[in-house]
This record gives structure tokens, C-alpha cells and sequence, in this order.
């Protein structure tokens, strides 16, 4: 899942990405409205989290503006008012959920995950390949029954083939989707977790590569 929280007090800002990459989330961090803008011009985001009240391009404007457009992108509005004023104000613009501050870093995650549901195309809520099963939000994949021992990005990476559903996914699709922008799209860094993730998952081999085309399982 690919997030862009768009926050002015740097500090919460770090906190909520730092917590939402630990959860598999491929994070991008905008302190104010008009460096939001810029990037949502670029990235298709399946999740926004956006604080109402911020310098530059307000909030509110960029909630119109992504709800007025044709992308599946979901909003999360923060503002530090919780009135039920405030709350339908929010809605009224297009947001698809309102959270007041503070809040708990575990109902926002779980926040972010329905939203980002709604976002893709849907999918079961236990992911299964033969004796292959993941479950996306207990975040654990097992095999055989055997629990594996996936490492975040190997989760993501897992959870976006098996959610593809035998179509061909571009290393360069996987960049965009599970990893953040400081990714530097000329590495090996897809090819290296597609190993990894080959190795722990053992035999026989579930991810083929498809040469010059991607990866699926």
C-alpha cells in the first residue's frame, strides 16, 4: 500500500510513517499543502492522510480536489477538533473517514488498512496459493502450515503478487507500490527481496520471473 501523509508538525508526521513502514507501508511524508499537491500530481496513492489545517494548499482544497478527480485514492482527514461540525464539514468534502487528534497509532493503522481496502481492487481477506496463506492484517504468512519468517517488505511484496492473481507484475510496479520515494529505481532492490522471499518460502517454487516482463506467482 502506497501512503502519503501530509502533516506540519514534523514530529507526528515521523511518528505516523514511522509506524505505518514497521506495518509493510510504503510511506511519503509532505509537511505542507503545496508539497502534497506536487506529489499527487506524480503518485497514484492508494491512502492520503491529511491534516486539515496546514501551510501552503489547505487541506481542504486537496480533499476537493482528490475527490473531484477519477483515482481510487482514499482520504483520511486529521484535525485537532473532534466536533461533530468539524467531522461532517470533513465528509462533506469528500473524505472518506475523519479521525480527531489524538488518536491511537493502532486505530489509525487499522483506518488506513480499510481504507486502502476500499482503494484496490477487492480482494479476500486471507490471501491463499496451494498451502501458501497470508493474512495481510495479522500480517503473518504461513506455508504448510509453518509460519514464515518474512521481513516487512518481503511481506508486502508477497501480499501484492498474491493479490495480482497470476497477471505479470513489473519490477518497476512493485518499486512504486511497496517502496517509498527515497527507492532508487536503478538498484537491484526488487530482484534482491524477490530472492529472499524465493529462499524463505521454500520448495517447490511459487514466484516465477517472467524475463524483461516481471514477476508472479
Amino acid at each position: 500500500m502506497r501512503v502519503l501523509v501530509v502533516e506540519d508538525q514534523a514530529e507526528l508526521a515521523d511518528s505516523v510513517a514511522r509506524v505505518l513502514r514497521r506495518e509493510g507501508m510504503a510511506v511519503d511524508v509532505s509537511y505542507d499543502g503545496d508539497d502534497a499537491h506536487e506529489r499527487l500530481l506524480v503518485v497514484d496513492y492508494d491512502v492520503v492522510v491529511l491534516d486539515r489545517d496546514i501551510p501552503g494548499t489547505h487541506g481542504d482544497d486537496l480533499c476537493g480536489e482528490l475527490a473531484s478527480g477519477s483515482r481510487r485514492t482514499r482520504v483520511l482527514m486529521l484535525t485537532a477538533s473532534g466536533t461533530i461540525a468539524e467531522r461532517v464539514a470533513g465528509l462533506s468534502l469528500g473524505a472518506d473517514d475523519y479521525l480527531p487528534k489524538p488518536f491511537a497509532f493502532a486505530e489509525l493503522v487499522a483506518r488506513i488498512r480499510a481504507l486502502g481496502r476500499r482503494a484496490q481492487l477487492p480482494t479476500p481477506p486471507i490471501l491463499v496459493h496451494g498451502d501458501l496463506r497470508l493474512d495481510p492484517a495479522g500480517r503473518v504468512a504461513t506455508r504448510a502450515g509453518m509460519r514464515l519468517p518474512l521481513a516487512p517488505k518481503e511481506l508486502a511484496v508477497l501480499e501484492y503478487l498474491l493479490a495480482a492473481r497470476g497477471r505479470v507484475v513489473p519490477a518497476e510496479e512493485l518499486l512504486e507500490r511497496v517502496w517509498d520515494e527515497e527507492a532508487d529505481p536503478f538498484t537491484t532492490t526488487v530482484k534482491a527481496t524477490i530472492n529472499r522471499l524465493r529462499s524463505k518460502l521454500g520448495p517447490p517454487p511459487l514466484i516465477e520471473t517472467v524475463p524483461r516482463v516481471g514477476y508472479r506467482i
